[in-house]
């Protein structure tokens, strides 16, 4: 018996549908803009000719030129983040062993998908299951497949998600679209025909799929229960408005987008002179080029006193100073919005020190910290889903350590490791210290190399029993 029949379900699809249409929408574009396919590649942007070429031949050239500040900007933010991912510790030794375990290879790829569809789409979501085996898994879910319904209450909590994407059946070679409502005891499946779509176009199809369910055709029903306690999907927000990272800076895309392919444009249009002749007495254009050409002048004929002949060319204006200014103020507006790390700032970051270098990490610090907050409670989550899986209790402490990869000054984090020596642990040194990876293994490395250095003064200068820490009498 399903937990939810399908007229009811319909009824919640309607109430969404609207809703979630205008958010697909949002993420085309973003998608677009990631993949840089932004819009002055299309035809009706304003800086394209190629509908204008018959009217105004001076204004041949359609260059159109994209940048891809958004993708830097988003890659920048998931480098920062996620190069190293968070690590969790629950106080539990062995848990924290089997949580690693079962976290597995695809963590670090995991974190950094999850950063770039909530960059992108707003929100990022993350699926757990149980395999046939038992075996718990997880797996990042695109986000324009999922429409949330929470809770009411000033604790808005995921009270349900529905699912929708596209499939192909490989035992009846046909394509379905399947609809899926989970809630915290079990899943409710519908699933009905894809018509006219091939298998190549289901990743493109899951991509941007309807809410809308035709019970034209028969609709199959399927329900199973799962032991989670809780809906099987976490929410990774972009930030506390849940906003994506392009809104803020699309205009001065397009701006610049518009400004560069125009100059491009004027470039070549004015590299095609476009000579006007009055009362030339040539036989044809071929005698223009060669007089010219040959003897650097041509013949015109004399028509009186109100003679107008004469050679005169047309040449196009480029007001330089004014578009680099424009493209420079665009750029600049681009980082500050954005808040992203500028790869070429003024001075440069030759010789800046440790705080320089950490003001200049500030935006994209804020940035960064605001989804550090967001994803926080997503990847407890995800742990106790994990420790329930495994039979440990769920209501325990989650500390989690992340770091960040950023450009430090090494010699002069080294330097202050120095002048430390006699204040703070070797232990935590070693942690700060820009050449070491593993801490326990330096501090055993330290122990062996301690060890060799007392051995070789023991044969130059004396005897001595390691084993007994005594001196030998001889």
């Amino acid at each position: 018996m399903p937990a939810i029949e399908l007229e009811q379900f319909k009824k919640i699809l309607e109430r969404h549908k609207s809703e979630h249409d205008d958010y697909i929408k949002e993420c085309e574009v973003v998608k677009r803009y990631y993949e840089h396919k932004n819009d002055i590649l299309e035809d009706s942007a304003p800086a394209n000719r190629n509908k204008h070429k018959e009217d105004n031949p001076l204004r041949a050239a359609d260059n159109r030129i994209p940048h891809d500040y958004h993708a830097q900007l988003v890659n920048q933010k998931a480098s920062y983040l996620f190069t190293y991912p968070p690590i969790f510790d629950t106080g539990n030794d062995t848990l924290n062993q089997q949580v690693n375990e079962v976290l597995g290879d695809y963590y670090e790829k995991y974190c950094n998908v999850l950063c770039t569809d909530a960059s992108n789409y707003k929100m990022a979501w993350l699926h757990v299951w149980k395999s046939i085996e038992g075996k718990f898994q997880y797996a990042p879910v695109p986000p324009v497949q999922i429409i949330p319904i929470y809770s009411s209450g000033l604790i808005r909590e995921l009270a349900a998600a529905i699912r929708i994407y596209i499939e192909y059946d490989i035992s009846t070679d046909e394509c379905y679209t399947i609809y899926e409502y989970w809630d915290n005891v079990g899943c409710t499946t519908f699933r009905n025909k894809k018509n006219a779509i091939s298998l190549n176009d289901i990743e493109t199809a899951n991509r941007f799929i309807s809410t809308y369910l035709d019970t034209g055709e028969s609709v199959e029903c399927n329900y199973y229960a799962h032991d989670f306690g809780d809906v099987p999907f976490i929410e990774f927000p972009n930030n506390n408005i849940k906003d994506n990272d392009l809104t803020k800076i699309k205009p001065f895309i397009d701006v610049m987008d518009n400004v560069v392919s125009g100059y491009v444009n004027d470039i070549d249009d004015i590299q095609q002179i476009i000579w006007v002749l009055t009362n030339y007495s040539g036989a044809d254009l071929d005698d223009f080029r060669n007089d010219l050409k040959k003897y650097k002048a041509v013949k015109m004929e004399s028509m009186g006193s109100d003679d107008k002949s004469g050679v005169q060319t047309i040449a196009i204006d480029i007001p330089v100073e004014a578009r680099n200014k424009l493209i420079e103020i665009c750029r600049k507006q681009i980082y500050e919005q954005g808040q992203g790390l500028d790869p070429h700032p003024e001075g440069g970051y030759s010789n800046s020190s440790g705080e320089a270098l950490k003001f200049m990490y500030a935006p994209l610090e804020l940035k960064s910290g605001l989804m550090e907050i967001e994803f926080k409670p997503g990847f407890s989550k995800l742990i106790r889903f994990i420790a329930k899986s495994l039979g440990h209790s769920e209501y325990f402490p989650i500390t989690q350590t992340w770091t960040r990869n950023s450009i430090k000054n090494d010699k002069e984090t080294a330097e202050i490791a120095q002048i430390s020596l006699d204040t703070i642990s070797r232990k935590t040194l070693l942690k700060n210290h820009p050449w070491v990876e593993d801490v326990e293994e330096e501090l055993k490395q330290l122990e062996e190399d301690t060890v060799k250095k007392l051995e070789y003064e023991q044969k130059a200068f004396g005897s001595y029993d390691f084993k007994r820490g005594n001196d030998i009498d001889v």
